[in-house]
């Protein structure tokens, strides 16, 4: 059983729901393939810009577009299972398209959030957070941490 696992559908009425009670809803994405420290940090990060955390993961096609044909390591619904299960994270959902464009219009955040890797500038999807009343919010990254460098590490 996997509570706080959702479809788009289920996703959306859990932020009706949080909304009509008066919630700050925030909402980032990623693959977080090889779970890991920065990933934890970034997303307790995220649930302190607000009331509920809900969390897009990429789908295993699109972490194999998006990181190449040997990602992800760990398949999308252990993936979400392991994001549902800590305490910072509401809602998980698994969406399958290149960007999370179509989970912001259905849950609508009043905070997308993203690491330090990114600059307001280069989100592709800050222009649908505003147009949707939201704001972006650019959180610290971890120094040295990074899926990437695990898997280097692992291999040597």
């Amino acid at each position: 059983m996997r509570p706080k696992v959702h479809s788009r559908d289920e996703m959306t009425r859990r932020a009706e729901e949080m909304r009509s009670l008066g919630r700050k809803i925030v909402f980032t994405n990623g693959c977080f393939d090889l779970l890991h420290i920065g990933h934890v940090r970034y997303l307790q990060a995220a649930r302190d810009c607000g009331d509920c955390l809900f969390v897009g993961v990429n789908s295993d096609r699109s972490v194999s577009q998006l990181k190449g044909p040997t990602r992800p390591v760990v398949p999308e619904d252990e993936r979400a299972e392991l994001l549902a299960a800590l305490g910072c994270v509401d809602a998980v959902s698994i969406f399958d398209e290149m960007r999370p464009d179509d989970l912001i219009r259905a849950i609508r955040p009043d905070v997308h959030v993203k690491g330090g890797d990114y600059t307001e500038d280069q989100l592709p999807e800050a222009p649908l957070v505003r147009s949707l009343g939201g704001v972006i919010a650019i959180v610290p990254l971890v120094p040295g941490r990074s899926t990437t460098r695990l898997i280097e590490q692992i291999g040597q």
